[in-house]
């Protein structure tokens, strides 16, 4: 950890009856500004030099609450630097050039950084879910972390640096296309120590919580008469293969993933849902698994259902029965291909917004 030292000199200008030649210390630890924005305990002076703000006071009065904010063709070593767009919160309309952030470690005991999606939309991707227009890519020889788009508003990603290597983001957008984009992400570097399990991209720490896909959101009906009917959704993204992990916290020894009941359309990985009967959708009559999940699905170890062991861990489809798994770590495995079926076409794939639930020992 940095330590910040305020000199005599200084402190003899400040208080004229300070003597002696003593520096005092601070360490450089997160703050939250008066804005209410997340930052790093600095001296003013250092906060001016990493090209930040100060955003109130820390280290009881003798630090600024330094926030760091970076935008196109920039670099940081700075933990809890926000990329954003030029002139955020206005959206961008793209210049033809693609915007670049190189991420540098802050110290030799970082291992990762966690990137926070605060408010990110793009354009969507097109009919085989892949970003061509629009599209933020990771460039970190640690990770195969490949193209997202769409709106990602409330996701975070954790990645691993390489030895001495930046991370760089790369957010490219078609100047051609005519849409509201925008982007703000927090970046924090996380030591060693605190890092999240290798393989996972995303990793959540709670007794319970609610797991999206890339470019999920809620469909929206265009017959408010008819609830049920299909409407202007986002697009399930391709290309994918990651791992969404649950921390098991002490005291529990399995996990449940249900499909969310407020949305029927909340698990629609593979297949045509749009020609599907609505009164299936979102029921476990519409699941899939097995052999037949080949292009698009998730992956839980050793589910059961109803307390029965399932015979496969794979699960696709338009519906999503009850799962509980105690293996460990607790994993779910996303996997979206860039190559359909022609025989099963995937129509109208959303992807998924699951629960899940840490159980108790028994």
């Amino acid at each position: 950890m940095m330590m910040m030292i305020i000199k005599a000199e200084i402190l003899n200008v400040i208080f004229p009856f300070f003597l002696g030649p003593t520096f005092v210390r601070f360490p450089n630890e997160p703050c939250v500004g008066e804005n209410g924005l997340k930052g790093t305990c600095f001296s003013r002076l250092e906060c001016s030099k990493y090209g930040g703000f100060s955003s109130g006071t820390c280290a009881k009065g003798l630090g600024s609450c330094c926030i760091v904010k970076k935008t196109c063709g920039q670099t940081t070593n700075i933990n809890c630097t926000y990329f954003s767009n030029p002139e955020y919160p206005a959206s961008y309309k793209g210049t033809g050039n693609p915007c670049t952030l190189k991420i540098w470690k802050c110290n030799k005991k970082i291992c990762q950084v966690r990137l926070d999606f605060i408010d990110f939309k793009l354009s969507e991707p097109d009919s085989m879910g892949r970003c061509t227009d629009d599209f933020l890519l990771i460039s970190n020889p640690a990770s195969n972390f490949k193209r997202i788009c769409g709106v990602n508003t409330g996701q975070h990603v954790y990645l691993d640096f390489a030895e001495d290597t930046p991370i760089e983001l790369l957010i490219d957008t078609n100047t051609a296309l005519t849409t509201e984009r925008k982007w703000n992400i927090k970046i924090s570097q996380i030591d060693c120590c605190a890092r999240a399990p290798v393989g996972c991209l995303m990793h959540y720490t709670s007794t319970s919580g609610k797991v999206k896909s890339f470019n999920y959101s809620p469909l929206l009906s265009t017959a408010p008469e008819d609830p049920d009917s299909p409407g202007p959704g986002t697009r399930q993204i391709s290309e994918l293969n990651y791992g969404v992990c649950v921390q098991m916290i002490p005291g529990y020894c399995s996990i449940e993933w249900t499909q969310n009941p407020t949305d029927k359309f909340s698990f629609t990985v593979s297949g045509d849902t749009e020609a599907l009967d609505a009164t299936l959708l979102g029921t476990p009559i519409a699941s899939e698994m097995g052999e037949t999940c080949t292009n698009n699905f998730v992956v839980i170890p050793n589910p059961m259902i109803n307390g029965t062991p399932t015979k496969t861990d794979r699960f696709c489809g338009n519906g999503f029965p009850t799962l509980v798994s105690s293996s460990k770590p607790f994993v779910l495995t996303v996997v979206t291909s860039a190559s359909p079926s022609i025989e099963t076409p995937d129509v109208g794939n959303r992807g998924f917004c699951l629960n899940y639930r840490q159980l108790p020992c028994d």
